[in-house]
């Protein structure tokens, strides 16, 4: 045990998202910014683009609308919620305008902000449920001794929803948030996973919001939905959010080691708080049912464990980089750029490595990139209009031509959403 324990840690090492991060110029931390708040580079920021469109068109087919809340928000509004009695100590100090007596909070949380949004409009049992989406960024004041690269830091971006249901609707909203989880799950190669079941202490309610019996049936709602999808499951006591049960997915990586994303909220008490409303079938008032539910959990902590679930080689939809041209010489420089420039308008993401260097020190550099497919032109290539292609640890794929090579790259991405 001690062997593979000393094993996992040199492998994990290698994995370092950090590390890696640099490597692949996805972002970077910068003292003058401040610790804890990362910078995208272009390369993670189209990585970050492309898994956010990825949920999005997955989110769109199960009926979520976008919306686009502030950075900020009155104290008013956390204290409404209860964020600031619960995290006011984790959170930046409050800001102040010229107005006096006038505060404002850097967000910790979306939920308060949906919330509003709700209520921008009366509604009637018919129009719910209402599913309120947004990759919205928040801030939380962490130690500094407790932040470590993207997976603990003071800004981060939720892929948040809020999912406002009648009672009768609310095992059903459930399951199918569970469904947007397993579906992510499969496109991203995380195989292994448990279902955390995270409920409130009953020996110490004081941390918790909210009546015994809306508390009771928020839990049996959840155990409910994880019965239904046969999923395997573990208990935790005392693990709940202070308004509500949730259910937390812990993913085994490469490597052996758990990480918690994705999470889903049954919550009872938002709606009390901020005095949420339908109008039922007989036409008297109703509070609906909150679902809180972050698939990713976060864009930087998902990123950061996918890195080094993958060890940087990521599904060929995703990656930054999807293919580099390496020509032999100088003289095939304009029948390189010719394939890319091809390549580039079939949307597939390709580069030139035209540096005046071996191709053997351009195969080799460009795989420690991990892109991956690298494909060779030479004088045979440039005569029969032809690449030689390469894959990433698979070695000589053999020669195509450039449509070929665009419609084997497209069934292969085709094939990973499958």
């Amino acid at each position: 045990m001690l062997d593979e324990y000393m094993v996992m840690l040199e492998e994990a090492k290698k994995r370092d998202h950090r590390k890696i991060g640099k490597e692949l110029e996805l972002f970077t931390f910068s003292p003058k910014v401040g610790q804890g708040l990362p910078l995208w580079l272009p390369k993670g920021a189209e990585l970050r683009e492309r898994l956010e469109q990825f949920l999005k068109k997955v989110q769109k087919k199960y009926g979520y609308e976008q919306i686009i809340t502030p950075h900020i928000g009155q104290k008013e509004l956390y204290v409404t919620s209860g964020h600031y009695s619960k995290y006011g100590e984790d959170s930046f100090q409050p800001i102040h305008t010229p107005n006096e007596g006038e505060e404002f909070l850097l967000k910790p949380m979306n939920c308060p902000h949906h919330c509003e949004v709700y209520k921008f409009k009366p509604h009637s049992y018919k129009d719910l449920p209402v599913r309120l989406a947004e990759f919205g960024t928040v801030y939380r004041y962490e130690q500094s001794g407790e932040l470590h690269g993207l997976t603990r830091v003071r800004g981060f971006t939720q892929d948040d929803a809020h999912i406002f249901c009648r009672p009768d609707q609310l095992e059903e909203e459930f399951v199918k948030v569970v469904d947007i989880v397993l579906h992510i799950f499969k496109t991203l190669n995380f195989k292994e996973f448990t279902a955390q079941i995270s409920l409130r202490d009953p020996n110490d309610k004081e941390k918790y919001i909210g009546s015994d019996e809306n508390w009771e049936k928020a839990e049996h709602a959840i155990l409910s939905a994880v019965k239904l999808k046969g999923l395997t499951t573990t208990t935790v006591i005392g693990e709940a959010a202070f308004y509500g049960p949730k259910l937390d997915f812990m993913v085994k990586d490469a490597i052996g080691r758990k990480w918690q994303l994705g999470t889903i909220q049954v919550d009872y008490n938002l709606p009390e708080r901020f005095e949420l409303e339908y109008i039922g079938a007989d036409d008297k008032r109703h509070r609906p049912i909150m679902i809180h539910r972050a698939p990713f959990g976060s864009m930087e902590r998902f990123v950061a464990v996918l890195i080094e679930h993958s060890s940087g080689k990521f599904p060929l939809w995703l990656t930054p980089d999807q293919a580099v041209v390496l020509p032999v010489s100088e003289k095939f420089n304009d029948y390189a750029k010719k394939v890319a420039d091809f390549l580039n308008n079939c949307d597939i993401r390709t580069l030139i490595d035209d540096r005046n260097e071996k191709v053997g020190k351009k195969i080799r550099d460009n795989e420690l990139k991990r892109i991956p497919y690298l494909l060779i032109v030479g004088e045979k290539e440039v005569s029969d209009n032809l690449v030689s292609v390469r894959k990433q640890g698979e070695g000589d794929k053999g020669q195509m031509s450039t449509n070929d090579f665009a419609k084997y790259i497209t069934d292969e991405v085709n094939k990973q959403f499958e």
